[in-house]
């Protein structure tokens, strides 16, 4: 017998009867949203699946964020003057770096369903102040309205989706489970992108994308607020092997907000990761406003744009099966991983570099700068570089989340550990704008992603090398005073408590 099943076996005498909403049978229900159907030879699973429901979120933050993308990378939101956008950028981050770090007690207290739908909504007003500010020089203040309210929207969204991505599949899938939802994510932001490449194919200018462009955002972000309605609650996901996801028993606000607390008292390692957190929005405006849209013309932005988020899905699919790889240890997977974003760094970056040293912000403002467009000399090469830059995103961002899934399984600490990530994120997303406003040097937003970059990998290493384990028990998950074994499992066969 395993030490995992010693512990099972002698955990399980104690566990006190859970709750009613945490009963369940010996077996799935018999619902409709637990029948698997056929269609020809390919079996779908149950509605409540954690496949299902995680395609499901992939689909809204296709809509939403995944369209967001689409716009945002265009540089300075598909206008041709970027000062709007920045502003915006500056209170969406602000906004959203508090929203972040609470996001998970909203998401614990109100359910996922309603917290995704709620934060899909900012996501299409964002855009219609982007539209209206195109027609109206007076519209500022509706549009630094526009860029908080999505601050709280994106910050509800994204930690609700961090919680589903981490705490619905079971520890050798995490990886494999981010790269399908990024794949699918960042698809919309090929898709998104291939709207204003279609409007604008012969635009050789650098000018503001037309109306049309704005309108199908709009419409496809809504849309992206109104699946999320259709989710199912997370107590009623069942697994393939009979577990059902962990859950916690009517939290209060109280015992949430402690959570926060609680998770650095007992936990002060999670320190560690902040610089990376920091780190992993901070390069965004340096790649879509410096690069993409200060030095090519329309319609190539928008071809670097498609090219930028197909990287992203290669990206996702190579780091998110390979960190799931049963060859080798988590632990093995886990050094591995910290190495290769560290030869990434110096490799994309140093090429980044040598990019950069071509141009200033005085050179784009120049009277006599005609911007690069695909047909001239020199593209590809920078083109590849935009290619690899949206390819280290796909892997910096897979790699952090799977950091986080390989610290616990716990739902409730993951939901913190996810509003950490989006919070701080967000912080450093927002410092960056406004360097961005205030219109810092472009070779100085360069050094300060590489630098970065390259110390958060170092500040990261002792939590990579020491606390990442092949598996965490139930034990170590239940670290929070006010919580129990009966409380964040939902029995189904004794023999089967899992996370």
């Amino acid at each position: 017998m395993s030490d995992l099943e010693e512990k099972k076996v002698e955990t399980t005498p104690e566990v006190s009867p859970p709750a009613e909403e945490h009963v369940a049978s010996t077996e799935r229900p018999t619902g409709w949203m637990y029948r698997e159907r056929k269609l020809g030879p390919i079996t779908i699973p149950w509605y409540a699946s954690p496949k299902v429901q995680l395609t499901m979120v992939s689909f809204v933050c296709f809509m939403c964020p995944g369209m967001f993308n689409a716009l945002g990378g265009l540089g300075g939101g598909g206008k041709s003057d970027q000062t709007t956008a920045d502003n915006m950028n500056i209170a969406l981050y602000s906004t959203f770096a508090v929203f972040g770090f609470f996001g998970g007690s909203i998401v614990n207290r109100l359910g996922v369903k309603f917290t995704l739908a709620v934060g899909g909504l900012g996501y299409c007003i964002y855009a219609i102040a982007l539209l209206v500010s195109v027609h109206s020089t007076h519209t500022s203040g509706f549009s630094i309205f526009a860029g908080a309210l999505l601050g709280v929207c994106a910050g509800l969204l994204w930690t609700a989706q961090g919680t589903i991505m981490l705490s619905y599949p079971h520890e050798g899938s995490k990886g494999k489970y981010f790269a399908w939802f990024w794949s699918i994510f960042n698809l919309g932001g090929v898709i998104g992108a291939l709207i204003p490449l279609g409007q604008n194919i012969h635009v050789k200018t650098n000018s503001t994308v037309t109306d049309g462009t704005y309108i199908a955002f709009i419409i496809l972000m809504f849309v992206g607020a109104v699946i999320a309605l259709f989710l199912c609650n997370a107590s009623d996901v069942w697994r393939e092997d009979d577990t059902r996801v962990v859950l916690m028993k009517n939290p209060t606000w109280k015992t949430e907000l402690m959570g926060l607390y609680e998770t650095i008292l007992s936990e002060p390692y999670i320190i560690l990761l902040f610089p990376m957190f920091w780190s992993s929005n901070w390069f965004t405006t340096y790649q879509t406003n410096a690069i993409n849209g200060s030095y090519f013309d329309t319609r190539t932005k928008a071809l670097n744009n498609v090219l930028y988020w197909s990287s992203q899905i290669i990206g996702a699919q190579v780091f998110g099966n390979a960190l799931d790889s049963e060859r080798f240890s988590r632990t093995v997977r886990a050094k591995a991983c910290l190495v290769v974003l560290l030869v990434l760094t110096m490799v994309i970056w140093g090429g980044g570099y040598d990019f950069a040293k071509q141009y200033t912000r005085a050179t784009v403002a120049s009277a006599d700068f005609v911007p690069m467009d695909w047909s001239h000399s020199g593209y590809v090469g920078i083109m590849f570089l935009y290619m690899f830059y949206g390819f280290y995103d796909a892997a910096w961002q897979g790699s952090t989340y799977w950091f986080m899934g390989a610290l616990t399984n716990s739902g409730r600490k993951m939901a913190n550990y996810v509003g950490f990530y989006k919070g701080i994120q967000s912080a450093g997303a927002a410092v960056m704008w406004s360097l961005d406003s205030r219109k810092v040097s472009f070779m100085a937003e360069f050094a300060s992603n590489w630098a970065l970059l390259t110390f958060s990998l170092l500040c990261a290493a002792p939590v990579i090398f020491i606390k990442v384990k092949d598996h965490v028990t139930i034990e170590e998950d239940l670290v929070f005073s006010d919580e129990t074994l009966a409380d964040v499992v939902p029995i189904t066969h004794p023999e089967k408590v899992a996370v």
